[in-house]
């Protein structure tokens, strides 16, 4: 699977193992950023013994958001009627990303203390909501599936009051994954293994550059004009950070 990083480090040399020791290094420090650690492959529960999962509240909202959706049920050849309550559940979910969304770029500690300040009774508010609307529900009923995705889950979900370097949701990983989705239907095919791997490596590169705020296509470029006389030992110079040093005009159109 590629992997794009927005800083340093990105992708020294596998031989000496330090992508995952250094790469994943949040992982080591107790943060693995969203979705079930039974979905991280095998060697990272080797590497990373302290990694715990965090979830992404996009994921819990979607699923209120898809009963509440108004327009997309008109659009629809089924009739179906508008559950109230995961209407309300959805505004209660915006007013959280609200405030979530005017800490974007702060430190760590700046994010924790507006989250425990103003963003924590927002969530308790929601929280013992949604306990009170579920005792009233079937377990057959949407909405209180969707409540009962969270609800079992609260702890994970919660995390990210007092880390600052979780994020309330996942959705720019998916967004760079939404290509590669996007690519497979059109490439077909990969050719073989190792095609795969090259895919893989340069996803990674192109998408590391994008993440960086540089033309992927002026990197890889420049790139590969420069390589060949390059200094075998200081490769990480041409590494897309390192790069716009290199280059005077180095930012994304």
């Amino acid at each position: 699977m590629p992997a794009a990083y927005a800083s340093r480090p990105a992708s020294p040399p596998p031989m000496q193992g330090s992508l995952p020791a250094g790469g994943l290094r949040l992982y080591r420090e107790g943060v693995e950023p969203s979705g079930s650690l039974r979905k991280v492959s095998n060697y990272m529960f080797i590497l990373l013994p302290r990694a715990y999962p965090d979830a992404s509240w996009a994921h819990a909202r979607r699923k209120l958001f898809e009963l509440a959706d108004i327009a997309a049920k008109a659009r629809s050849r089924k009739p179906s009627t508008i559950s109230p309550i995961a209407f309300e559940a959805v505004q209660k979910f915006d007013a959280i990303f609200m405030l979530e969304r005017s800490i974007n770029g702060l430190s760590s500690e700046a994010r924790v203390a507006v989250r425990r300040k103003d963003i924590a009774p927002l969530v308790n508010d929601l929280v013992d909501w949604m306990k009170r609307e579920r005792g009233k529900l079937s377990r057959h009923n949407e909405v209180a599936k969707a409540f009962d995705y969270m609800l079992k889950r609260i702890d994970v979900f919660t995390r990210f009051i007092d880390d600052g370097r979780i994020c309330l949701s996942n959705n720019a990983a998916e967004r760079e994954l939404r290509g590669i989705a996007l690519g497979r239907r059109s490439w077909l095919f990969a050719g073989s293994d190792r095609g795969g791997e090259r895919a893989a490596l340069m996803l990674t590169l192109i998408h590391t550059a994008k993440l960086n705020d540089i033309d992927p296509q002026a990197w890889l470029a420049d790139v590969l004009a420069r390589i060949a006389d390059h200094r075998i030992t200081d490769l990480a110079a041409l590494l897309p950070w390192n790069w716009r040093r290199l280059v005077p005009v180095a930012r994304a159109a």
